[in-house]
């Protein structure tokens, strides 16, 4: 009852001839294939997660940090009777609108782009899903289900307030209803997103060297997880039981998602009833979200702020900023298909964000490179 149903779909922006489909795939299955098939979909493996250009090949980037939280996604839709394609459509996508090295890189277009409405990088997700992308004939965007977007656009819940100027247009004659919780697919994402970044940010701090296993035992969490490894295992080499602490972590937190959810959503038997419910159904209950607040505050203190990330951060913010900066400057630069065909300086702005947005890690550099000369992050890549 509280599944979204691919046959109860409120459509989709442009109506497509059904004879054109192409295999037995419903509403929802076809928006993740779209997804999957895309081309910025493709760019997420040299789009930074945490490390910018990774230097070993084990960490974590865009995609794949994008597939694991599908895997969480998709696992948690099935438990709660929930519909998995949408689910697992809105867990690929939801990162896609990410510019080159994450959040550093929003940081550095959002500030450039601050005289033509900023940059955000969930509205940017709908931007390039309903316009930028075009591998149809008929249509700009992949004309994905109102689900689908609804569910991209209310990542982080409600909009409320004024809207980014990419979310307002994506909005613009195809209401999302914007100002209501999203069904319990999105719910699921959104939080499957928090699980996997913070979990595997545990294994990829660890493989770097940015902490050690006894730092992060201060955190309660970990360390409740930590005695019920040992438990198991008592006779075993510390590194060898590293990854199980990390599943060990997944599964509580998985666990207390699902009995949280059951617990809110009991009574409810409508979706309308989900998106009026005024507050999150799906998500950790009070406690686990206390205790995950306190790992989150431990990642950011030794991983995402460590000296040796941000200094790699503020070399990147600097690339993004000058290429901005020099397109700017002689927007001809660009390549032709991307040159704004206006003089209208906020459109210009808004088209030299869409192409730097659009660009991977190492491709930005090679074009700062191209354009300005040598950066340290050269070696990098």
């Amino acid at each position: 009852m509280l599944a979204a149903d691919p046959r109860a779909s409120r459509g989709r922006r442009h109506a497509e001839d059904d004879r054109a489909s192409r295999g037995p795939r419903d509403a929802f299955q076809r928006d993740r294939d779209r997804i999957i098939h895309s081309v910025p979909f493709r760019r997420l493996r040299h789009k930074t997660q945490v490390f910018v250009a990774p230097d070993g090949d084990h960490f974590r980037v865009r995609l794949t940090h994008s597939l694991e939280v599908a895997q969480i996604g998709r696992t948690m839709a099935r438990a709660l009777g929930l519909n998995e394609d949408l689910t697992e459509a809105l867990c690929l996508a939801h990162d896609i609108g990410h510019p080159p090295f994450g959040h550093a890189g929003e940081d550095a277009l959002q500030a450039a782009m601050a005289d033509a409405g900023g940059f955000d990088h969930n509205a940017h997700t709908l931007r390039l899903l309903t316009r930028l992308e075009t591998p149809y004939p008929r249509f700009d965007g992949l004309n994905l289900s109102w689900e689908t977007l609804e569910g991209l656009a209310k990542h982080n819940g409600p909009v409320t307030g004024p809207l980014p100027w990419a979310l307002a247009e994506a909005n613009e004659g195809f209401d999302l209803a914007l100002e209501s919780w999203p069904g319990l697919e999105a719910q699921v994402a959104a939080i499957a997103d928090d699980i996997a970044y913070d979990n595997h940010d545990i294994d990829d701090g660890l493989r770097a060297g940015l902490f050690t296993l006894a730092e992060l035992l201060e955190v309660p969490l970990v360390a409740e997880a930590w005695a019920a490894v040992r438990a198991r295992y008592p006779d075993e080499v510390e590194a060898r039981l590293a990854p199980e602490l990390v599943r060990e972590l997944i599964g509580r937190m998985v666990n207390d998602v699902l009995g949280e959810t059951e617990r809110l959503a009991a009574g409810l038997s409508s979706i309308a009833q989900v998106r009026d419910a005024g507050r999150q159904l799906a998500g950790f209950s009070p406690a686990m979200a206390a205790q995950e607040r306190l790992l989150k505050q431990f990642l950011h203190a030794r991983m995402y702020d460590a000296a040796e990330v941000k200094a790699v951060r503020v070399e990147a913010q600097a690339i993004l900023t000058r290429l901005f900066e020099t397109y700017r400057a002689d927007p001809g630069l660009l390549p032709e298909p991307w040159r704004p065909g206006t003089g209208d300086q906020v459109a210009v702005d808004r088209r030299i964000g869409d192409f730097i947005a659009g660009m991977t890690d190492r491709y930005a550099v090679r074009q700062y490179e191209a354009l300005n000369g040598p950066t340290p992050i050269r070696e990098r890549f």
